[in-house]
């Protein structure tokens, strides 16, 4: 690769980065063609866009970046793919599903939001972090739930003055 076609790379990397609140990065080293491809084809379907990055091009786009991304470039070691989210706890979910049937994919690290996970064991964590829309629907539950239990205090009473 060429310096030029390094700095091509290093920049579309940081354009991503720039435009995503929320991407994982993981090992998916040592999955065969089927599982990999099946691993994609789960991504998309979720919304989630899979890339296999060079470490230093990787490192080099975060560096440059203007967020802080200072704790997840002591990650990049081995074989690096980024996931790329709308969803907080997508690619954790497609992550845990696959990891069902090996041990792979293997959360290095991740980005949501401007808050930072490091390491494996945060997979059940972020696996638990509720998505904006769950969000609104509970707290939509919530405000319902009062008002539900006032109007159906007013109709029984209606019903005994009857």
């Amino acid at each position: 690769m060429t310096r030029e076609q390094k700095a091509v790379a290093i920049e579309d990397i940081k354009g991503k980065l720039a435009d995503a609140n929320i991407f994982y990065i993981a090992d998916i080293s040592g999955l065969n063609a089927e599982v990999t491809t099946n691993l994609r084809r789960a991504c998309n379907k979720a919304g989630i866009k899979v890339e296999v990055v060079k470490n230093t091009l990787l490192a080099k786009a975060m560096e440059s970046s203007e967020r802080n991304y200072e704790d997840l470039a002591s990650v990049l070691k081995g074989n690096s793919a980024i996931f790329i989210s709308d969803v907080a706890n997508g690619p954790a979910k497609i992550i845990k599903d696959f990891r069902k049937k090996s041990d792979k994919p293997s959360l290095k690290g991740a980005y949501i939001n401007e808050e930072i996970y490091i390491g494996d064991n945060q997979l059940d964590a972020l696996v638990a972090i509720k998505s904006k829309e769950e969000v609104i629907g509970e707290i939509i539950g919530l405000l319902q739930s009062p008002a539900q239990r006032v109007i159906s205090a007013l109709q029984n009473q209606f019903k005994d003055e009857e």
